[in-house]
């Protein structure tokens, strides 16, 4: 059944543009971060290792979780409209089943975004004259912090769930990005979803900022079960509404 409901998510989703939104943002903080580089070579030495601070400066602080709220915002939009919801609630299948239908689609973009920023970051570096390959410990922190962006998108999708608003769940991400960055900086980043993402991504920093794997991934899992969990159980729990 979830592979069912998998392939119907499939199908809303074939005609929207969101690819477009996605392969076009990320330019925004690779250029941005690039052009930065360039203008404080004297005080940035450090080859890609100094790029990835400035890249991941601007990504990873106001562009990543909103980009994953948009996706989240968006799946949900469809239920929001009209009598959408009635007839998903209708529907012969788990709402175990519809959360995770969706859930699982975001994740799919949570980790291309991830990997669609390594090829920018690549080719703003060459552009900005770095010579051979960026260290493979970049993509691995990229990759960790896809670890942290899966709490982002359970987040993300119950909020989307609850809150019609299309605009709302965006900004509440943006929101949780600022505040993550201050979290993380006082030592609480582990208590905090959008803090994980940051700190997964070792954003604007060239030492490691996760100095405990396995609290780092004990914290990611928890908060993607609760968010699950939750968004699981509010679905069971909810009803037609009229009007």
């Amino acid at each position: 059944m979830l592979a069912t409901c998998i392939r119907m998510e499939q199908k809303k989703l074939r005609h929207s543009h969101l690819w477009l939104v996605f392969a076009v943002i990320p330019v925004i903080p690779a250029v941005m971060g690039a052009g930065n580089y360039m203008q404080n070579l004297e005080l940035l030495k450090s080859g890609w290792y100094s790029l990835w601070t400035q890249v991941s400066l601007f990504y990873a602080n106001f562009f990543y979780a909103p980009l994953i709220a948009v996706y989240c915002s968006y799946i949900w939009r469809v239920e929001h409209m009209n009598y959408n919801w009635n007839t998903l609630m209708t529907m012969p299948v788990p709402r175990r089943d519809v959360f995770l239908s969706k859930l699982l689609l975001s994740l799919e973009c949570t980790v291309g975004l991830q990997l669609w920023l390594w090829i920018l970051y690549l080719i703003t570096g060459k552009y900005c004259g770095l010579p051979g390959m960026p260290p493979i410990q970049i993509l691995i922190w990229l990759l960790r912090g896809s670890i942290g962006g899966l709490a982002i998108a359970a987040l993300q999708m119950c909020l989307s769930m609850v809150i019609r608003s299309f605009a709302v769940p965006i900004a509440l991400a943006l929101i949780g990005s600022i505040l993550g960055l201050l979290a993380s900086n006082s030592g609480l980043g582990l208590f905090w979803p959008y803090s994980l993402m940051m700190m997964g991504m070792n954003a604007n920093r060239q030492e490691d900022m996760v100095s405990n794997l396995g609290g780092f991934l004990a914290a990611a899992v928890i908060f993607l079960v609760l968010f699950v969990l939750f968004g699981i159980l509010w679905l069971r729990k909810k009803d037609v509404t009229a009007g």
